[in-house]
């Protein structure tokens, strides 16, 4: 008798139900980022950092809670599973290739080797890997799923590095001073640091 989607999805659950919590609780850092800036001018610049770096690690969070969640849902059968993730995982596709197009056109920063890795390469592999597992689920539906949470884990992964490196060039003054330091005398920041900093503290 062939495995049931319940049989093959149940062993699952726990890890599901603790990445799904642990997106949705980040979640949560990245209004905390955007409540910190709040009372800034919206200048074009800061909407295009917003764009580029922080809605996609929003983004990201929210496909590793939503696939969490479709995970531990009761499936009746694997086929309509496969078809939801094949639809995010081509999605994220598009739309880190989108991202990519956006961080080519920021005119007053040049991103670095670790910006494309982190906010372009790995979350491309990680949508890849969920389009390859929804495939996977057609035909080795066991470890597809190996796939599938690897791809989870490395978009949360992502997630967290890149709050975090949001968060660290919010707290340096655009008119160069520190903010976290709150010393007025501290020494205006190089203009390879302001420029980077008004790109990336949306």
């Amino acid at each position: 008798m062939p495995d049931t989607a319940s049989a093959i999805l149940t062993p699952w659950s726990n890890f599901y139900v603790i990445a799904g919590s642990s997106a949705g609780a980040l979640t949560g850092l990245m209004f905390v980022v955007i409540t910190l800036i709040a009372d800034r001018r919206a200048q074009s610049t800061m909407r295009n950092g917003v764009s580029t770096y922080s809605t996609p690690t929003v983004v990201h969070f929210c496909t590793a809670l939503f696939v969490a969640a479709i995970l531990t849902a009761p499936w009746p059968s694997l086929v309509p599973l496969g078809i939801v993730l094949a639809i995010i995982g081509i999605y994220g596709i598009f739309y880190v290739l989108y991202l990519t197009h956006l961080a080519r056109r920021l005119d007053d920063y040049t991103p670095d080797m670790e910006d494309w890795i982190w906010y372009t390469s790995l979350p491309l592999l990680s949508y890849v890997a969920i389009a390859a597992a929804a495939f996977l689920f057609f035909f080795a539906p066991r470890g597809a799923l190996f796939a599938l949470a690897a791809a989870v884990l490395l978009l949360i992964f992502i997630g967290i590095h890149n709050a975090w490196d949001i968060v660290t060039f919010i707290t340096i003054d655009p008119r160069g001073k520190a903010l976290a330091s709150g010393d007025e005398g501290a020494a205006p920041a190089s203009p390879d640091v302001r420029e980077e900093t008004a790109a990336k503290r949306g």
